[in-house]
Parts: C-alpha cells; sequence; structure tokens
C-alpha cells in the first residue's frame, strides 16, 4: 500500500519557532527556546541538557544543566520534540 503524504507548511518544528520545547534526541534531552530551524538542525537558545527528568508532569526538571551558549541540534538526531513545561 502507498501512502502519501502531503507537505504542510508551518506544522512540526517550525510551527513551534518561539516556544520553549523539549527535544528527546538519539542520547540525550534539550530543552531551550525554538529560535530557528533548517533543513538540517535547530538552534535552541537559553539551552539545557536535561540530565534527570523526574516525573513529567512536575513544573520543573529534576536536573537540567544550563548550556553556556546557543545550541544546535541536528534534526536526523530528533526522536521527538513538543512543549512540555
Amino acid at each position: 500500500m502507498k501512502r502519501i503524504v502531503e507537505k504542510v507548511s508551518r506544522e512540526g518544528l517550525e510551527k513551534l519557532l518561539g516556544e520553549r520545547i523539549t527535544v528527546f534526541a538519539a542520547n540525550y534531552i534539550y530543552t531551550g527556546k525554538l529560535s530557528g530551524v533548517n533543513e538540517t538542525c535547530i538552534l535552541l537558545t537559553d539551552p539545557a541538557i536535561v540530565f534527570e527528568t523526574g516525573a513529567f508532569n512536575d513544573k520543573v526538571w529534576k536536573d537540567a544543566q544550563p548550556l553556556p551558549n546557543d545550541w544546535y541540534v541536528v534534526i536526523a538526531a530528533i526522536e521527538s520534540f513538543g512543549v512540555m513545561k
């Protein structure tokens, strides 16, 4: 069975531009303001790496360490993403 997927503009990562998002990547969890998206990567400003989440319905991460500068994440490494906190 062939499935046709139509590309919808301003969906997915583009829809979340300007939001504070959480990205589950191949090895780590990142959080920050999604400030840029292109074909290969996303740009997070005010980023942090989450080493321990705690309960997902908690208002803050149990252990999130701020990163010193803006941070890029390769789209190919992203497993899932969204607004969590």
